[in-house]
């Protein structure tokens, strides 16, 4: 592969991390609310959150479509200001963003059902603000699930392609991540740049699962003690 078949990689990359941070944002607070609070409707909420794990990424990549293209509010307030979001890697971001948003929000959400609500009490009745039984008692408990969390809404991210393609494109060197390179470069016929570019996420993939696989192991033995 040349220096510029690698650019999917990079671009790939900085999708994802740019694209989990975003999800991290918006996620955690939310899990931890929807973990504690009891509201009328908050299973349409929940399911309506995590909708984007069990569509088709083609029809999340038209529902954005129709939020973000140029003839959609948003998409007409944006040019008048001379901003476009469709066919850029920003559209990608915001595509992986939303197909990994599940993952992120489902693990989370369960690592702060399984913190005991009787610890927090405790804190409480001693005095600690909330801020301070979250952060020194609520969020070290929950860490490891969210840390697996971001892990596999990392590795979603990275592996996204039908959203991506529907609203970023494949313009290389612009929007083509490694799905949509290793895509194209087999319908090319270019089998050596596929292989390069599916044998090298493979190896990163399985490197990932076993770190967290090993990382959590390591979690649960130093909880125990």
């Amino acid at each position: 592969m040349h220096l510029a078949d690698w650019s999917p990689v990079f671009l790939s990359l900085k999708v994802a991390v740019l694209a989990v941070l975003l999800v991290a944002v918006i996620g955690v607070p939310l899990a931890r609310v929807m973990a504690r609070v009891e509201f009328h409707g908050k299973d349409i909420v929940e399911a309506a959150l995590t909708l984007p794990l069990v569509l088709p990424p083609s029809v999340v990549g038209y529902g954005l479509l129709m939020c973000i293209g140029k003839n959609s509010p948003l998409g007409q307030l944006l040019d008048s200001f001379g901003v476009t979001l469709i066919f850029t890697w920003y559209a990608a971001i915001i595509a992986s963003s939303v197909v990994s948003f599940p993952l992120m929000y489902q693990s989370v959400k369960a690592a702060f059902q399984s913190v005991d609500q009787t610890l927090e009490e405790a804190a409480r009745t001693l005095g600690a603000t909330e801020p301070r039984v979250f952060f020194t008692i609520t969020l070290p408990l929950a860490w490891p699930g969210i840390v697996s969390g971001i892990v596999l809404s990392f590795a979603r991210a990275l592996g996204e392609f039908g959203a991506t393609l529907m609203v970023a494109g494949n313009i290389p060197g612009r929007t083509q991540t490694i799905p949509l390179a290793i895509f194209f470069a087999v319908d090319a016929g270019d089998n050596a740049t596929a292989g390069t570019l599916v044998l090298l996420t493979t190896i990163f993939s399985f490197l990932v699962i076993l770190w967290v696989n090993t990382w959590s192991r390591r979690q649960r033995r130093y909880l125990e003690r």
